[in-house]
This record gives C-alpha cells, sequence and structure tokens, in this order.
C-alpha cells in the first residue's frame, strides 16, 4: 500500500480509541451488552485496520504467530481454570458462586468477568490469526 498520510494519521488517531473501547466493552460486560466475545472482536479488527494501514510485516511485528498461539492457549486456560477452580471449591464447572465464599453475588462478579476476559483474549488473537492467514496466503 502506498504510503497516504491522512490514512496513516487517521489510523494512528483512532486506534487508541479503537483500543480503549474494546476494553471498555470487556470490562462492562458484565453489568451490561458486551463482553468477551464482542471486545476480541473489536480489538482484532483494530489490528486488522494497522494491518492494513501499516503494512501486514509491521502488524506481524507487533504480534507474532508464537504470541498469539500463546494468546489463544492463556484465554481457553483462564476459561478452564475458572470452571476447574470452581470443581476445586466443591461447585459444579463453572459454578461461580463458590468463588468468594463469603459473598456468592462476588463471586458471580468475578468469574464472569475472568471467564468473559478468557473469551475476549482468545477471539482476538483467533480474528487476527485467521486474518494473517488470509492476508499472507501466496506470499
Amino acid at each position: 500500500m502506498k504510503h497516504y498520510v491522512v490514512l496513516r494519521v487517521v489510523t494512528r488517531l483512532l486506534l487508541p480509541m479503537i483500543f480503549l473501547f474494546a476494553l471498555y466493552v470487556q470490562f462492562h460486560g458484565d453489568f451490561g451488552p458486551g463482553g468477551g466475545f464482542q471486545a476480541g472482536v473489536i480489538f482484532g479488527a483494530g489490528v486488522i485496520l494497522y494491518a492494513l494501514v501499516f503494512g501486514l510485516h509491521n502488524a506481524r511485528v507487533l504480534f507474532p504467530p508464537s504470541l498469539l498461539r500463546w494468546l489463544i492457549s492463556a484465554g481457553v486456560l483462564i476459561y478452564a481454570g475458572v470452571g476447574v477452580v470452581g470443581l476445586l471449591l466443591g461447585g459444579n464447572f463453572l459454578d461461580y458462586g463458590v468463588l468468594d465464599a463469603h459473598d456468592p453475588v462476588h463471586g458471580q462478579h468475578l468469574g464472569i468477568l475472568l471467564v468473559e476476559l478468557g473469551v475476549g483474549i482468545t477471539v482476538a488473537a483467533v480474528m487476527i490469526t485467521i486474518f494473517f492467514a488470509f492476508a499472507w496466503r501466496g506470499r
């Protein structure tokens, strides 16, 4: 892609807001609309915008395949780990109420936050990985 100055400047201004909005959707998801999946897609779209404007190579330097694989695995482990902790504390798999013995409502919020965080990390990394797989095809 040619070096369009306006496009690069506008993208540099938009990307922090896109990533900040992804964080807002992520951490507000257990209180209203949104959550991990939506935040992961928004974050992934921001990285894809960066790759389209500044080049695939620059995006791959920021998000190498090894990091993406690690993030995918970490997100799944966070999700599964919350379920296993619930089992170890005497509840059912993904029973968030047992995460806080003194206040089950707080345990519910904590469990949902952690599960949504795992989903968000995994979805963002998978979206970026799929984009890179298609974008690097034939190169």
